[in-house]
């Protein structure tokens, strides 16, 4: 089957034939119809993280059709269209007993710790495959994997209530689900801070107030509109002075929330920023399998629609992946790119 290798950090993803994966006992095997581009896979590419075997085939947003199925599984599942869990996890240990699989001691990512989406086909555990409800276009359904389960964790994490005001900083693919999550989970005003004006206009469709950090600081224009600052920050760029932002946009009692992937740091006045507000700074990682269940549950009843953050559709190529990544590490106009392995 085609895939598209990471064979040396720094360089261009390439086309490498490999043979069809076979399933294991508890697994399937998923023809992949769509798998996102996500920042984390450009990340990958350029060393900013760290991955631990090349070469790999990236791709961590993946949706398809079970094919084959190994021992122990329902050959009914034949035939399904399913999105997947990118964290394959252990479920016995304790990080997994307590509801947080994403520190499973022996758990591995899809994409990273193990062959990813941008291929074929991928086996996986079928407690990872989870059904797509009709109506839900796979392409829509691949980005929810990580984008959409990202921004959901992230959000639940930061204690929202009904009302409170929220700031998502960054407005790529995360950012637009942050928005439209953010709303129903009962927010009040959330603002969409970013330098793209294309990606600005997105988010206002959604509903965001739009801060274009390119011509205003966004603390003073937040700190303008709505006098005193935000309930709710969450950063989703990765850069040390957006996540310094977040946090001096945040209102007394707020919670800013990390979830984008840097290596540096940034300054803080403990006092100021947090003693003087009560204000938290938390941590976001990944996402659970709970919370792709609930996902799924809100597309199926129409009240979560992500497939406008779908904005190119390109084939499984390399020139056409790498331009993909390219723009992505740009920050280009793209909201989320997604690969169809099959057109």
């Amino acid at each position: 089957m085609r895939t598209l290798q990471l064979t040396a950090v720094g360089n261009p993803l390439e086309a490498v034939e490999v043979p069809d994966p076979a399933p294991g006992p508890g697994e399937v095997v998923v023809r992949i119809d769509a798998a996102g581009i996500c920042h984390s896979d450009v990340h990958y590419r350029s060393g900013t993280r760290v991955v631990p075997h090349l070469p790999l085939v990236p791709g961590h947003e993946v949706a398809g059709v079970i094919e084959t199925v190994g021992d122990g599984v329902d050959p009914a599942r034949r035939g399904s269209r399913v999105c997947l869990h990118y964290l394959v996890s252990c479920g016995v240990c304790r990080a997994c007993l307590r509801g947080a699989e994403q520190f499973c001691e022996r758990g591995a990512m899809i994409g990273l710790d193990r062959e990813g989406g941008y291929a074929e086909r991928i086996a996986v555990p079928e407690r990872n495959a989870f059904d797509v409800p009709d109506g839900l276009a796979l392409d829509a359904a691949a980005i929810m994997m990580c984008s959409s389960a990202t921004a959901l964790h992230a959000l639940r994490r930061s204690r929202l209530t009904l009302g409170e005001t929220v700031a998502v900083f960054g407005s790529g693919g995360l950012g637009q689900s942050a928005i439209v999550l953010a709303q129903l989970l009962g927010a009040g005003e959330v603002y969409a801070v970013d330098v793209n004006p294309v990606k600005l206009e997105g988010a206002a469709r959604h509903g965001a107030i739009p801060v274009d950090a390119s011509r205003h600081d966004p603390v003073v224009e937040i700190r303008r509109m709505n006098g005193s600052g935000v309930d709710v920050a969450v950063e989703l760029v990765g850069s040390p002075s957006v996540m310094r932002q977040a946090v001096a946009s945040l209102d007394v009692t707020g919670r800013a929330v990390a979830v984008g992937i840097t290596r540096g740091a940034f300054d803080l006045d403990p006092t100021a920023d947090l003693v003087h507000r009560e204000a938290e700074i938390l941590g976001s990682a990944d996402h659970t399998a709970g919370e792709i269940a609930l996902l799924l549950e809100m597309a199926k009843r129409g009240s979560l629609d992500v497939a406008g953050f779908v904005t190119r559709t390109i084939p499984l190529e390399e020139a056409a992946v790498n331009a993909a990544m390219d723009r992505l590490e740009s920050f280009g106009d793209d909201i989320r790119t997604v690969i169809l392995p099959h057109g």
